[in-house]
């Protein structure tokens, strides 16, 4: 090869460009699935401060959300804690016998576990003027997380009898502490520092976050700095939501029940004809594994089951299927969902009953509690697709 046949070589930009590829990775140039707030307010808002992101469900592969796709819940008055993981202390109190504070090296002397979860906002309320299934289910996401069961830091500390709640606290300067159970924290909760096989994202709690199975997702703690063993229910600011007059809607809080959503074919898509197509959806339930997804494609009168898409592990998404012919004319798909235990996806006529109100009450108006009912996609005949509540 001549010199002047030798290719350029790479500028500065370009070289920088592959080192970065190198050190870190990046997609293809041609997937551009991006996360978007919400269609309420945007982010970031006029004080510069993060409010809901909603993760792209409907491009969405598999059961696992990818870390950089992951729903955010807002940080309502702060901006997200820069915590050098050298200075990091978790200090364990209250009604125990031992108050220790953990490092980060700490905790990661201590047998780990890693466990694939959802985790979702209470805000995840679907509404007629939604126009995608980003807008209306965004605010969930799904992945394996990594860390110390918090059951064993608890033993570590002794809790104490008559301990019966915990409240758990996070570096956030505002809505940054909740109380739960006592026993759902000797349960199934996870100290976590790890998110799909790295550290925990900045915007997901790192380096330690609490990671609360099945629960609404503010009990989740990002930036975990602080858990107090008590004998009662702490208000909080995370709290206040689930003091509830009405018993039947205070029932409905803290765990989510079983939900599903058609995510292809869902708002904003097209379909290019007539012809066969796989139904394709997420799964989910805070009351354990999904066991059945049936979906209906004619407005709920008929149910056909789905097949899961893979393992359907406890307080965790699963995808699922199902093969369908469309012929061309206007239909409506939904798909609803049964877990471990028993627990069937409502409708919101569902709701309406349990409440005592008219069949079509719930049908503009948010659920009381956690919202799980059944959403409705309808097919035009032009092959175009939109929310049908």
């Amino acid at each position: 090869m001549t010199a002047s046949s030798q290719p350029p070589a790479p500028d500065a930009a370009s070289d920088k460009h592959l080192k970065d590829l190198i050190a870190y990775g990046e997609r293809s140039k041609y997937v551009t699935s991006i996360r978007v707030p919400v269609a309420e307010r945007t982010s970031p808002d006029e004080f510069g401060m993060t409010f809901h992101v909603l993760c792209p469900l409907q491009d969405l592969v598999g059961n696992i959300t990818p870390s950089s796709l992951h729903f955010i819940g807002t940080h309502r008055g702060s901006i997200v804690p820069d915590i050098d993981p050298r200075d990091y202390r978790l200090l364990i109190h209250g009604m125990v016998d031992r108050p220790l504070e953990f490092t980060l090296e700490d905790l990661k002397r201590f047998p780990s576990v890693s466990r694939v979860h959802f985790i979702e906002c209470a805000g995840n309320h679907a509404k007629p003027e939604h126009k995608t299934v980003q807008q209306t289910h965004g605010l969930t996401s799904c992945a394996e997380w990594t860390g110390v069961p918090l059951p064993l830091l608890l033993k570590e500390v002794g809790v104490q009898k008559g301990a019966s709640w915990v409240v758990a606290e996070g570096s956030e300067e505002v809505k940054g502490a909740g109380s739960f159970r006592i026993a759902k924290a000797m349960d199934d909760c996870i100290v976590a520092y790890g998110q799909n096989g790295e550290p925990i994202r900045p915007q997901q709690g790192y380096p330690v976050r609490l990671v609360v199975p099945g629960y609404e997702g503010i009990y989740n703690t990002k930036w975990l700095r602080r858990i107090k063993a008590v004998d009662r229910f702490y208000m909080t600011y995370n709290d206040y939501g689930h003091i509830q007059s009405d018993p039947k809607a205070a029932a409905l809080s803290f765990q989510w029940g079983p939900k599903s959503v058609i995510t292809f074919p869902s708002g904003g898509q097209h379909l290019p004809g007539p012809g066969f197509y796989e139904i394709s959806g997420l799964a989910w339930s805070g009351g354990g594994a999904i066991r059945r997804v049936e979906v209906s494609c004619d407005g709920g009168q008929t149910w056909k089951d789905a097949e899961l898409r893979g393992e359907a592990h406890r307080m965790a998404h699963v995808r699922f299927g199902m093969d369908w012919k469309w012929t061309g004319g206007e239909c409506v798909l939904q798909s609803r969902c049964i877990d471990e235990i028993g627990q069937v996806q409502p409708s919101t006529a569902d709701f309406a009953k349990f409440f005592n109100k008219p069949p079509d009450y719930y049908k503009t108006r948010h659920v009381p509690g956690l919202d799980n009912v059944i959403q409705p996609w309808r097919v035009a005949s032009d092959g175009s697709v939109h929310n049908a509540i």
